[in-house]
């Protein structure tokens, strides 16, 4: 058997025990040793649906994984048995226009991990296809590998907002995903970084990284060529785009606001560029390559552990503790 975190109902997760899965002819079995817990976990605790992705049955939550390869299917070499892999956890059908075109993070059918009906990691064995079960550089431990996927999506958003060699770049929000897409921004030759929040703390944190921290309240002089949204908040977004510079970019990171304001006459008259990002695609060899770089570090990101049994406690952290940034729970544990 398999014990795992399952959602029944908003705020009914349970401990329980599922089948144990068998890995197809080009999957792996993985033992994942430490699961990320996202604000999309979050939302699905507390509200049972994003978007139109709706919990209409128990699903294992959980997609920010890493872990020990301790089985193979017929179609995947023996070898990967005891190696330790970052699950990207999207899968594409690889045959649609999209992933085609090279874009399979657009798939239709793309199977995520804890997007409904999708089982997620948080369990004590996983199946993946064997291609999205990345090698781990060596020196990095299973905590940081698990971070590939929230650091994928700052890999992401620089890439969308084609961050370069002498940008200045504002990121507003603190959480985990900000304080990631900071450090790649950085790590890709912005030659400045500034993060915005309201969270004494977070900006205590980001200041610890390096970075320029600002209260978000207060108004910015400076102008900025990039902006990464990372908060989900309209007005962040409202004045972040005030903040750029002519022909600057703007990226919708941070999911929350359903709708933002645009001030055209501004976009016209800087001709500034507005896009969105929805997870990412082909990220997770440079993300890792960034974390056994140190250029990305996790240690200041990562603030609280729980066992399996703890997963409720790991869920409810953010409405608790003011300063808590990133839980991961260990299903080992």
């Amino acid at each position: 058997m398999n014990l795992s975190a399952v959602l029944h109902a908003p705020r009914d997760l349970r401990v329980e025990e599922r089948p144990r899965p068998v890995p197809g002819p080009h999957e792996v079995l993985v033992r994942p040793g430490a699961v990320g817990i996202c604000g999309s976990d979050v939302h699905y605790y507390e509200h049972g649906r994003i978007g139109s992705f709706v919990l209409d049955a128990p699903m294992v939550v959980g997609h920010e994984a890493a872990g020990t390869v301790v089985e193979v299917g017929p179609a995947v070499d023996p070898a990967r048995v005891g190696e330790l892999v970052a699950l990207e956890p999207g899968v594409p059908d690889r045959t649609c226009e999209q992933c085609l075109a090279g874009r399979y993070n657009l798939c239709p059918q793309v199977r995520f991990f804890a997007t409904p009906p999708v089982d997620g990691a948080l369990a004590h064995l996983v199946a993946i296809d064997a291609s999205f079960a990345h090698p781990v550089p060596a020196g990095l431990d299973v905590e940081q590998a698990a971070m590939a996927e929230p650091v994928s999506v700052g890999v992401w958003a620089c890439r969308r907002a084609g961050v370069g060699p002498g940008d200045r770049v504002l990121v507003t929000g603190a959480g985990p995903v900000g304080l990631f897409a900071a450090q790649v921004a950085r790590a890709t030759g912005a030659s400045a970084v500034t993060v915005t929040d309201v969270s004494p703390f977070r900006l205590e944190v980001a200041r610890e990284l390096g970075f320029g921290a600002l209260d978000a309240r207060e108004p910015l002089a400076e102008a900025f060529d990039v902006l990464l949204e990372c908060s989900g908040a309209a007005a962040a977004f409202t004045t972040g785009c005030r903040a750029l510079a002519p022909a600057g970019r703007a990226v919708l990171v941070g999911m929350g606001a359903d709708t933002v304001s645009l001030d055209v006459p501004l976009l016209q008259g800087r001709e500034i560029t507005v896009t969105g990002t929805f997870r990412y695609a082909g990220t997770y060899p440079a993300a890792l390559s960034l974390l056994a770089s140190g250029r990305v570090r996790t240690d200041v990101v990562v603030t609280h552990r729980f066992p399996l049994a703890g997963t409720d406690d790991a869920l409810t952290l953010a409405r608790r503790d003011p300063r808590s940034l990133k839980a991961l729970v260990l299903p080992q544990e």
